[in-house]
């Protein structure tokens, strides 16, 4: 684990897998999708594990087709679960608690996803996190998305924090990328859906198991 930098003034947080546990209903979403075509539903484990990837990678799991014809899916798909969203999906155990220690130190906090705007701005309303955030960058606030470090940067300006001085936090090694390549300090996180793979080899700056952790390295006094 590397030091921290010297004055953290944010931290930046994936969405999916990060801050969120939607799986539940991206499953939901994907069983109710394959019951209308007459498709088998694929098992929610095997669908977690790739929720970080996106819907395409989702319905990957239940039709075994080429991009264009995933992509024809999606729209049916995604408008399934814009109308279940939020039934079941909460924050990870312990989020609210360290998000509540990011404000109390004033510190800024934001969501960089890349989950589509539409979805993402309705979620963080449900989850009360709208006028809290002080910046969301959503996969098509953009022409690219992480890992580009683009949406990263524009998160920073947003919440008028200077990279060096902010942490990004992420399930998924395109995070990471993300992250480093856009001059933050990088946290890759164990309890999100990881897309199969191990956070040690991705090259963060710090690997933690619980939103508890990442207080202690803020160095946050966190509620029970």
């Amino acid at each position: 684990m590397k030091p921290l930098p010297a004055k953290v003034e944010g931290v930046l947080f994936d969405l999916d897998g990060t801050l969120l546990d939607s799986a539940p209903d991206l499953h939901a979403a994907l069983a109710a999708y394959c019951a209308e075509v007459g498709a088998a539903v694929p098992d929610y484990a095997v669908m977690r594990e790739v929720v970080s990837r996106g819907s395409r990678a989702i319905l990957r799991c239940a039709f075994a087709e080429d991009d264009g014809a995933l992509l024809a899916r999606m729209p049916r798909y995604l408008e399934i679960y814009q109308g279940m969203l939020a039934t079941h999906t909460r924050p990870f155990d312990g989020i609210a608690q360290l998000l509540e220690a990011i404000e109390a130190q004033e510190l800024r906090w934001g969501i960089v996803t890349n989950k589509p705007g539409f979805l993402t701005e309705e979620l963080i309303q449900r989850m009360d996190w709208d006028l809290r955030a002080s910046a969301v960058i959503c996969g098509d606030t953009l022409p690219v998305k992480k890992p580009d470090p683009a949406p990263v940067l524009l998160a920073c300006e947003h919440a008028q924090v200077e990279p060096a001085s902010c942490v990004f936090v992420g399930d998924d090694a395109r995070d990471v990328e993300a992250g480093r390549a856009a001059g933050l300090y990088t946290v890759a996180v164990r309890w999100g859906y990881l897309d199969g793979g191990d956070p040690e080899s991705w090259g963060a700056d710090a690997v933690l198991e619980h939103p508890r952790q990442l207080a202690g390295l803020l160095k946050l006094p966190v509620t029970a």
